[in-house]
């Protein structure tokens, strides 16, 4: 079949797997273990979004819904429907997230200049690590955040034991795992933002949008990420400062909130670049 005549959603399909199989490539996983995720995926998809209201989602309705045999639909279903593929991923980058986020953005754990404070793990006497993990860091222990910030480069020790932020962003510098995690996450949050905006039935589009040129000279690709470095970082500050002031986990007033309806939300900013040939 020619590109031309392909349908739509398989060219697209198509160019979105390219650099996920090249990923899986780099990391020697074969095209069967790739091809069980892939069926498991579409379990999970059929489990959370497909189920008719008030009735139990049987293997039949899988198979029909995913073309695959009764049988191997019995099989993918065995695992636990309430642990949602990629949920307890998304939890925790973002409870690492947030206290970075906070330790920035929170006066109490800012020095007299506005920057983040050094911090003791805990102190009877003036804010402490502990503190902050506590204040913003939800329904994890304090030593467990420390020891994956100091894993990923983001928390740093002084030799007087008081901890300091060595990175403003949640960005694992060496730890190849917690990078495919970020993977996971923000590429599936993006694809559900455009999944949402290609809905006839959505009323209210998630913002999207881009800028890209094709003949950009190498000599300016530094300028333009220095700059989004520096401008995307601080629009990302602002907006989590407000985010944190409204999240029912880290707002500061006293009002009740175990029933209060809510909801997950997020922003990206990416940058990608290629050397493109003349004739390309």
């Amino acid at each position: 079949m020619s590109k031309q005549t392909k349908d739509p959603l398989e060219r697209a399909l198509e160019t979105l797997l390219l650099p996920v199989v090249r990923v899986a490539l780099k990391r020697g996983l074969a095209f069967g273990r790739f091809s069980e995720l892939v069926k498991r995926a579409y379990v999970a998809a059929a489990r959370r979004d497909f189920t008719v209201p008030n009735r139990k989602l049987s293997v039949s309705r899988v198979a029909v819904l995913t073309g695959m045999t009764r049988k191997e639909a019995s099989r993918l279903m065995q695992g636990d429907p309430d642990e949602q593929l990629g949920d307890r991923m998304i939890r925790q980058v973002n409870r690492a997230a947030r206290v970075v986020t906070a330790w920035v953005e929170d006066p109490d754990f800012q020095d007299g200049r506005g920057a983040p404070a050094s911090l003791p793990f805990e102190s009877d006497d003036g804010p402490a690590f502990s503190d902050l993990v506590s204040k913003h860091g939800a329904d994890v222990g304090a030593r467990a955040v420390l020891d994956e910030l100091v894993r990923v480069g983001a928390v740093a020790e002084r030799s007087d034991g008081r901890l300091y932020l060595a990175n403003r962003a949640y960005i694992p510098t060496s730890d190849e795992g917690q990078k495919l995690d970020i993977l996971g996450t923000d590429v599936s949050d993006l694809v559900s933002a455009i999944e949402h905006n290609l809905d006839p039935e959505s009323e209210s589009p998630f913002f999207q949008r881009k800028v890209s040129y094709d003949k950009l000279p190498l000599a300016y690709l530094p300028l333009l990420r220095e700059r989004l470095s520096k401008r995307g970082q601080e629009l990302l500050e602002e907006l989590n400062a407000d985010m944190a002031a409204h999240d029912l986990d880290t707002r500061s007033d006293d009002a009740e909130t175990d029933d209060e309806q809510h909801a997950r939300a997020m922003v990206g900013i990416y940058y990608y670049e290629e050397t493109r040939d003349d004739d390309d």
